[in-house]
């Protein structure tokens, strides 16, 4: 087996034991579930007055991509939590010196932590997309707009997830990491906050800010340049992520 799927498999079954990784799990999804009742009862209370408006907004409007809105909101409080020990863990631990000493390159052991993560990450989103999925039982859904929806939230998990996991690396305590990777996604999300106050809401600033390249796909709108924004995000902290591992290696041996 590749050595990075191993490592991916071992971050993966550290969750599955881990019961702080469960209790995260199960308030997301009771979160998901009171948002969605709630969403689909005011959906219900608004649908007489929407059959006789023009164009109105649909049960995937309303609904759907309502409440996967809601869950982008969560993933940037949860995923640093979820990441916090990926390589801050090992260290408070003592065991990321013999993980170091193994012989692994740096690329594989921060791919196989990112992938172990990202794993968890993505059943969160998909047990939170099956919520609205269930409604094409008795509605007609917008599948592409949610297909799109659901595209532009597993790459904004991925970029969330790098960042987490760069915090992870050079932050020498889980509590720590954990804190830089939501004060940086946190920065992230509103750096363009003074331009859109400002009426400007296509300038190089806003085109730094992660809701600017995730609000598009909630509309329906699958861009290649904000694949290529979630791409290079995730690569730039990845990058980073290998070269601090590989300062750590140095600094142990």
């Amino acid at each position: 087996m590749n050595v990075a799927a191993l490592i991916a498999r071992t971050e993966w079954r550290r969750f599955a034991v881990q019961p702080f990784a469960w209790l995260l799990a199960a308030i997301t999804v009771a979160l998901m579930a009171w948002q969605f009742l709630i969403a689909l009862q005011g959906f219900l209370d608004l649908a007489p007055k929407l059959g006789g408006m023009k164009n109105a907004p649909g049960v995937t409007d309303l609904v759907a991509i309502a409440l996967l809105r809601v869950h982008a909101n969560l993933l940037v409080v949860l995923v640093p939590l979820l990441t916090m020990r990926a390589f801050a863990g090992e260290r408070r631990a003592h065991t990321l010196p013999l993980l170091l000493a193994s012989g692994v390159g740096n690329v594989r052991i921060v791919l196989g932590k990112y992938a172990g993560a990202l794993g968890f990450v993505l059943v969160l989103v998909a047990l939170v997309a099956a919520m609205p999925l269930t409604l094409a039982l008795g509605t007609t859904l917008d599948m592409g707009k949610l297909a799109a929806a659901l595209l532009g939230l597993a790459l904004f998990a991925a970029a969330l997830t790098a960042i987490g996991i760069v915090c992870s690396a050079w932050a020498a305590q889980p509590a720590l990491a954990a804190a830089a990777a939501l004060a940086l996604t946190g920065l992230l999300a509103v750096v363009d906050a003074g331009a859109r106050m400002q009426g400007i809401d296509n300038s190089g600033i806003n085109y730094l800010a992660l809701p600017t390249h995730l609000e598009p796909f909630f509309r329906g709108i699958v861009s290649s340049i904000d694949i290529i924004y979630f791409t290079l995000v995730t690569g730039v902290a990845l990058a980073l992520a290998i070269r601090r591992v590989d300062t750590l290696r140095m600094q142990a041996a």
